[in-house]
């Protein structure tokens, strides 16, 4: 049975100003009273950002159905979306468990009761380890963290020897490559943090993990085999480490949103009858995907080869035209407080008169700059008014979220029915 999170609390939050977005007669009301009250997109304030529910089912079905196939775990990044209502139907998907970033997004997912993590990170201050000694006094909790040097292995102890501890903490050693991010940079400096590792009274070797994705912005030639490269060292790694394995749990995990297709390749092909290890994706932006980066480079976005089922944008934002203060120029109300722009600028999509109106989809218009508070929309051949509002396709998931106390979440992209409120905790 796929583990349940505490989200009851959720619901019984009540609604104020400080919420952007929200219609003036949410305020006051529980966010299950304001639900039940039928609300409507059109009732709410610009600049938004959207979800959309039949979207992210899809999504979630897609990626589940496409990891079962290939005997993968995963473990999707919950730092994505930090929304544990959205952890939630990723878990009821089949998922393993979530992955987090820092102890804190770790505290606040144990708040929910979530109990099968992974921390794509190193922990190695005492206060966050004394913490964690906390909650693996629970016999249900899985936690396994990362390491990349031997130092970070001492510290840990230093810390672990003086605090009363249930089990070790498991520890996959992260292997990182030359101009990428964390992680040993060699196999053999990966292999002394192992050992190091398995000699530990207070911590124990679980695996071995690390990230492929800053290694390549592309679906290049180039790219792809400097991703595949560094994945056969990982799979060489963990090779190398069978004599230092307990009988415990082993992870061997990759995958971010870009490259999980090659990431599956070079594990099938080490996967085998080892069927003690958890082969692990930590993919998390498939949930909503998107109309920029990753529209551009997942390998199940409708452009790439054979997809028979692709991935879909389930997200958007809504801004207002506010000034036309020249001709081909308008400014919306929306800026880099509201809307991603780390991997692309929003891209215009359609126009309507107010929310709730009918949509004319939006030709030969761009957003050409962001201040914090206005995107600057070149409007070319489709000229827009003063007060229309405008569809936004956004690009990376990770800097939509966290902008947004309360997303709301329509049925389906054809409807203004409002379903929910997803509620995030950055």
């Amino acid at each position: 049975m796929p583990e349940k999170l505490r989200l009851d609390e959720l619901a019984e939050e009540r609604l104020s100003a400080r919420d952007k977005g929200l219609p003036v007669r949410a305020y006051g009301n529980t966010v299950r009273e304001f639900l039940d009250s039928d609300p409507q997109l059109g009732e709410f304030w610009t600049p938004l950002v959207v979800l959309d529910a039949d979207a992210m089912r899809n999504n979630l079905d897609v990626m589940s159905e496409w990891t079962r196939v290939r005997g993968l775990e995963l473990m999707p990044h919950g730092k994505t979306t930090m929304a544990p209502a959205l952890w939630q139907k990723q878990l009821d998907a089949g998922c393993l468990g979530i992955t987090l970033a820092t102890m804190g997004q770790v505290r606040t997912a144990r708040s929910f009761g979530l109990s099968s993590i992974m921390l794509a990170n190193a922990v190695v201050d005492e206060r966050s380890l004394r913490y964690l000694a906390g909650e693996l006094a629970d016999p249900e909790v899985r936690f396994v963290c990362w390491a990349d040097s031997v130092t970070t292995i001492e510290a840990m102890e230093r810390a672990l020897r003086d605090i009363d501890l249930s089990r070790p903490v498991d520890v996959c050693v992260e292997l990182g490559a030359d101009g990428g991010r964390t992680g040993a940079r060699s196999i053999e400096a990966a292999l002394d943090v192992a050992r190091r590792t398995a000699a530990s009274d207070v911590i124990r070797l679980a695996g071995v993990a690390g990230y492929e994705g800053s290694l390549g912005h592309d679906r290049s030639q180039r790219a792809l085999g400097a991703v595949r490269a560094y994945l056969q060292n990982q799979v060489e790694l963990h090779q190398a480490l069978g004599d230092l394995y307990d009988d415990g749990e082993i992870y061997v995990t990759a995958g971010g949103s870009a490259y999980f297709d090659v990431v599956a390749d070079v594990y099938a092909e080490a996967m085998g009858e080892d069927s003690r290890t958890r082969w692990t994706l930590r993919s998390g932006a498939y949930i909503t995907h998107d109309d920029g980066f990753y529209r551009g480079i997942s390998p199940l976005d409708e452009a790439g080869t054979n997809v028979a089922r692709p991935l879909r944008s389930a997200m958007y934002g809504v801004a207002r035209v506010v000034s036309h203060p020249e001709p081909g120029l308008a400014l919306l109300d929306g800026g880099k407080r509201d809307f991603p722009f780390d991997e692309g600028l929003p891209i215009p999509r359609a126009t309507a008169s107010d929310l709730g109106h009918e949509w004319v989809t939006f030709n030969g218009a761009a957003v050409t700059a962001m201040n914090d508070q206005h995107s600057y929309l070149s409007v070319g051949v489709h000229d827009v008014t003063l007060g229309e509002v405008v569809t936004l396709g956004l690009s990376h998931p990770c800097t939509a979220f966290d902008k947004w106390h309360y997303l709301p979440v329509v049925s389906s992209s054809e409807s203004d029915r409002v379903i929910d409120l997803v509620r995030t905790f950055f």
